[in-house]
């Protein structure tokens, strides 16, 4: 066998281990992005199991709030059917419709000292907030591995492989502006 043959093997073997390593990398990253997203889903899973106990709790005590406590319900059920499809963007859409109508609920209560005082509405307000803050903190984490994912997946060399192994961009969860911003409590009050 020639040298030049031999440099040629040598220079194969280093390409194709080199794509593989590629590959490697580009199934670690689309499994991270599975992972949060299996992270975000369980602590939906969560929040929409503890809805329902918050409505029954405040529908003892606020009788005549029926259409603020009938909009967390419809958020909940879109959340669920996001959540259940898979369906990203939707479920952005759904999640800050939801976390509105529970910043709506939670002014609301404001207004009614027996609840604000009632233990089991606490607590579940408090269980409550909690998810929603892990679920934020999953939503970063979520978001980056999606950038990485699709970064690397249009970036030369990872995108030859990308593309010779039907690698997919993933989508971001996002939240529009209006469903991010505060909740305004003195047009909660003056309905």
């Amino acid at each position: 066998m020639g040298i030049g043959i031999i440099v040629i093997l040598g220079i194969l073997v280093v390409v194709i281990i080199y794509f593989v390593m590629i590959y490697n990398n580009l199934v670690q990253i689309k499994h991270n992005v599975t992972k949060a997203w299996a992270n975000i889903d369980v602590l939906l899973k969560q929040s929409h199991d503890e809805l329902p106990k918050l409505i029954e709790t405040c529908k003892q005590y606020m009788k005549f709030e029926q259409d603020t406590l009938t909009r967390v319900m419809e958020a909940r059920s879109r959340v669920f059917t996001a959540r259940e499809a898979q369906n990203i963007p939707q479920l952005g859409q759904a999640e800050g419709s939801l976390r509105g109508a529970l910043g709506s609920l939670f002014a609301l209560a404001e207004a009614y000292p027996d609840l604000k005082t009632n233990q089991t509405f606490q607590q579940l307000q408090a269980r409550i907030s909690s998810l929603e803050n892990a679920i934020a903190d999953r939503r970063e984490f979520y978001n980056e591995s999606v950038n990485v994912n699709n970064v690397r997946i249009e970036q030369f060399p990872d995108s030859i492989a990308a593309g010779m192994f039907n690698f997919k961009p993933a989508q971001l969860l996002e939240f529009q502006a209006e469903e991010k911003a505060d909740v305004d409590v003195q047009k909660l009050f003056s309905s």
